[in-house]
C-alpha cells in the first residue's frame, strides 16, 4: 500500500477507533451496573470521579458544543487534521448522548475531511436558472 493511501485510510480507521472507544466508555463504564454500584458508595476513587466528570460533560452538552466549534473551525481551515478532529469530536458527542450536535459535526467534519483529502475532484459549475439563448417556458 502506498504512503498516500495509508494516510487516507488511517484517518478513517482512526474515526472508527474513536467510535469504538466512545462506545466502550458509554456502555462499559458509564452505564455499567458494576460501575454504578461501585460509584454509589461513600468511597469514590479516581475512576468514579472521572465517570462523574464524563456524565457532567454530556448533561451540560460540553461534547456537542466542542464538536460544533471544531466543525466551524474545520470549514474555515484547510487542514485535514482539523477536519478529522471535528469528525472525531462529532463521533464522540454522538455516542455521549449529544445526538443533534454530534450528528451534525460528524457529518460536516467527515465531508470536509473527504474534500480536503481529494482536492483535485472536479467541482460542478453553479446552475443557472435561465441561460442566454434558451427559450423560457
Amino acid at each position: 500500500m502506498s504512503a498516500r493511501a495509508w494516510r487516507l485510510w488511517s484517518s478513517w480507521l482512526g474515526l472508527l477507533a474513536v467510535g469504538l472507544a466512545a462506545a466502550w466508555l458509554r456502555y462499559g463504564w458509564i452505564e455499567s451496573d458494576a460501575m454504578t454500584t461501585l460509584c454509589s458508595g461513600v468511597h469514590l476513587d479516581l475512576g468514579c470521579r472521572i465517570r462523574r466528570l464524563l456524565v457532567l460533560g454530556f448533561l451540560h452538552d460540553v461534547y456537542g458544543i466542542a464538536a460544533l466549534l471544531a466543525t466551524a473551525f474545520a470549514w474555515i481551515s484547510k487542514r485535514p487534521s482539523v477536519a478529522w478532529l471535528a469528525a472525531a469530536l462529532g463521533m464522540f458527542a454522538l455516542e455521549m448522548y449529544c445526538f443533534q450536535s454530534g450528528a451534525l459535526a460528524l457529518l460536516f467534519g467527515s465531508l470536509r475531511l473527504l474534500r480536503l483529502q481529494n482536492p483535485a475532484a472536479p467541482q460542478l459549475p453553479p446552475a443557472r436558472e435561465h441561460r442566454q439563448g434558451e427559450p423560457q417556458v
